[in-house]
């Protein structure tokens, strides 16, 4: 597998990646164009889907969200959904421009937080081949409700008020009041069921933090790719895990429904677990199945 490092404009902030290809001259590649979920970098955790795809006769190009890893913007560790689509829709549009890839076959892969992301980046583009969704987080409402599920309204009320202080800091131009994305339970952070730090942070990279400015709290619950979902004219695949404590179940099962070529698989676990063991394992089988059907290397 070949690694080049490039870079590519959002919005005017530069963002950066890197290319995966199976090896250095091979040519006229589809191209699966990658991005990790809720605070993380491409480098946490997703080396075995990068390795799989290649060896699979894809190029992955799999890039930085501004503000996070690799990629330029400040303040650090702020997520903003319709930045990262930005990001998502640039990143796709450079991948297009590349000299080894085919630009007419190209897959979005996202993950998690980017589960739904991919989803609303594919509405919006409407030409690409095909996108996969790895328990997706496809309504950040239902996602919200859920942390009040397991956590309690406290909880939320915890995150509203730090999220208020977090943007008068950043309109008075002072550092950002960051807050741990995922905690354990009882603990002040944006994810703290019982399985939350215990997935997350072994999946953190050299360049990635387990904190996030506390504002992004406001922003989740109006992000609703579901509401995009039928739009999306490109086949999907939707991987949904039933015990997800993160990314509601049912919300994503919902959003399959209204997109008009959808297909679902369950997992029988929770949200962190396609990251390792039998589940990953399964988990790219079924995307490999699903590739070499929609866009054939």
């Amino acid at each position: 597998m070949i690694e080049m490092p490039l870079e590519f404009a959002s919005q005017g902030t530069t963002c950066r990646g890197v290319l995966y290809t199976p090896d250095a001259d091979s040519r006229n590649l589809p191209c699966i164009v990658m991005a990790h979920g809720f605070g993380l970098t491409h480098a946490s955790g997703l080396a075995p889907f990068k390795e799989a795809f290649c060896k699979a006769g894809y190029a992955v190009f799999a890039f930085d969200y501004r503000h996070f890893g690799e990629s330029d913007g400040q303040p650090r560790q702020t997520l903003s959904p319709r930045k990262e689509v930005a990001d998502w829709l640039a990143a796709l549009n450079f991948a297009r421009t590349l000299d080894r890839i085919d630009g007419s076959r190209i897959c979005l892969w996202g993950t998690s937080f980017s589960g739904g992301l991919v989803i609303a980046a594919a509405a919006k583009d409407g030409n690409v081949q095909c996108t996969i969704s790895q328990c997706p987080m496809m309504d950040g409402l239902a996602s919200l409700l859920g942390v009040i599920g397991y956590a309690g309204i406290t909880q939320a009320m915890r995150l509203t008020w730090h999220g208020t202080v977090d943007w008068i800091r950043r309109g008075l131009g002072m550092s950002p009041r960051y807050i741990e994305s995922a905690g354990r339970p009882g603990e002040l952070g944006m994810m703290t069921a019982e399985d939350c730090r215990e997935g997350y942070v072994p999946l953190l990279a050299d360049n990635a933090s387990n904190y996030v400015a506390a504002g992004v709290s406001y922003t989740i619950p109006l992000f609703r790719p579901i509401r995009l979902a039928s739009k999306v004219t490109c086949p999907v695949l939707v991987q949904i895990c039933d015990r997800d404590t993160v990314a509601p179940a049912n919300a994503a099962a919902k959003a399959a429904e209204k997109i008009p070529n959808p297909e679902v698989k369950h997992y029988p676990v929770g949200h962190f677990d396609v990251y390792r063991g039998e589940a990953l394992a399964q988990s790219i089988k079924d995307q490999l199945e699903f590739l070499g059907r929609k866009c054939p290397p």
